[in-house]
C-alpha cells in the first residue's frame, strides 16, 4: 500500500471517529451526564492516556511563550468552544450542530481577512458566499423551533476559529502531539473547575460509561493519533479535504441511531457548506490545519 493511500485512510478513519462523537454525547446525556462533566471526563481520561505515551516516546514539550499560549488556548478558547458545541446538542439535532460547526473554515477565512489583513481573493469570496448560502438554507427551518441550539452551534464555529487563529499566531513551531496534549490537559483543568462549581453528574450505567470512554479513547486519542499520522503522509491541504467526511459521518449515524433525519433542503445547505470547505482547503495554511486536530 502506498504512503499516500495509507495517509488518506488514516485521515478518513480519524474523521469517522471524530464524526461519531456527537452520537456518543447524546447517549451520555441520556444516561444523565451533564455537559460539563462529560467534557471533564473526556479531556481528563484522554490526557491520562496521552501523558504516559508522550513520556515513553520522550517527546519534546512546548516551552515559554508557546506553552503559555497553548495553556490559554486549551483552558479558555477550546473549553468555551467545546461547551458551546456539547450544549448545542441538547437543543438541536446532531447533524445540524455538526454542519454549523463546519462553518469554521469560512469563519477563519473571514476573520483572517479582517484581522490579519489577508487578501480576499475572488476564490475566497466565492467560498464565503457558498458557506453563507449553506448556512441560510441549513438553519432556515430551525429558527422558530431551536434558536438556542443554533446560536450555540454558530458560537462554536466562531470560538473555534478564534482558537485556530490564536494558535497559528502564538503557538507556531510546537510539536503537534505534545501541543495537543497541553491543550487537552488545560481543557481538563478548566472543565474540572467548572464541575467543582456545578457538581459532578456522571454516568449511572455501563452504557453511559461506555459512551464516555468511547469519546475519550476513540474520538479523542485514537482520532488525534490517526489524524497526525495521516497529516504527515499527505500534507495539510489533502488532510483538510478528507476531514470533511466528519459531518457526513455524523449525519449518517444520527439518522438510524438517534432518529434524526435532515430534510432535503437542509442536506442541500450542508452540501454547500462542505463545498465551501473544499474550496477553502485548496489554500489551507499547514499550521492552521494542524491546529484543527482536536476538532469539536
Amino acid at each position: 500500500m502506498s504512503t499516500r493511500l495509507t495517509g488518506s485512510l488514516q485521515v478518513l478513519a480519524s474523521a469517522a471517529a471524530f464524526g461519531s462523537m456527537a452520537i456518543l454525547a447524546r447517549y451520555a446525556y441520556a444516561d444523565g451526564v451533564s455537559a460539563g462533566t462529560l467534557l471533564f471526563l473526556r479531556f481528563f481520561l484522554a490526557g491520562a492516556l496521552l501523558l504516559p505515551w508522550l513520556i515513553w516516546r520522550r517527546q519534546p514539550w512546548p516551552r515559554g511563550r508557546t506553552l503559555l499560549a497553548l495553556i490559554l488556548m486549551g483552558g479558555l478558547g477550546y473549553t468555551a468552544s467545546s461547551l458551546c458545541y456539547f450544549n448545542a446538542l441538547r437543543f438541536a439535532s446532531a447533524g445540524t450542530v455538526a454542519l454549523l460547526f463546519y462553518l469554521y473554515p469560512a469563519v477563519v477565512l473571514l476573520l483572517s481577512t479582517l484581522w490579519l489583513k489577508e487578501k480576499l481573493t475572488r476564490h475566497r469570496l466565492v467560498a464565503l458566499l457558498l458557506a453563507l448560502a449553506g448556512l441560510a438554507i441549513t438553519v432556515g427551518q430551525d429558527l422558530s423551533t431551536q434558536p438556542l441550539g443554533l446560536v450555540l452551534g454558530l458560537s462554536t464555529a466562531l470560538l473555534y476559529s478564534l482558537y485556530i487563529l490564536a494558535g497559528s499566531r502564538f503557538a507556531t513551531g510546537a510539536p503537534a502531539l505534545p501541543a495537543a496534549a497541553v491543550v487537552i490537559l488545560a481543557a481538563a483543568a478548566s472543565n474540572g473547575a467548572l464541575v467543582v462549581g456545578a457538581g459532578f453528574h456522571g454516568p449511572t450505567s455501563w452504557h453511559g460509561w461506555a459512551a464516555v470512554l468511547g469519546m475519550a479513547l476513540l474520538c479523542t486519542v485514537v482520532a488525534l493519533a490517526l489524524f497526525l499520522a495521516g497529516l504527515g503522509k499527505i500534507g495539510a491541504a489533502r488532510a483538510a479535504v478528507l476531514s470533511t467526511l466528519e459531518p457526513v459521518v455524523t449525519l449518517t449515524l444520527a439518522w438510524p441511531l438517534l432518529g434524526e433525519a435532515l430534510s432535503a433542503t437542509q442536506l442541500a445547505g450542508g452540501a454547500l457548506i462542505l463545498l465551501a470547505v473544499l474550496l477553502i482547503s485548496r489554500e489551507a495554511d499547514p499550521q492552521r490545519t494542524a491546529l484543527t486536530d482536536l476538532h469539536d
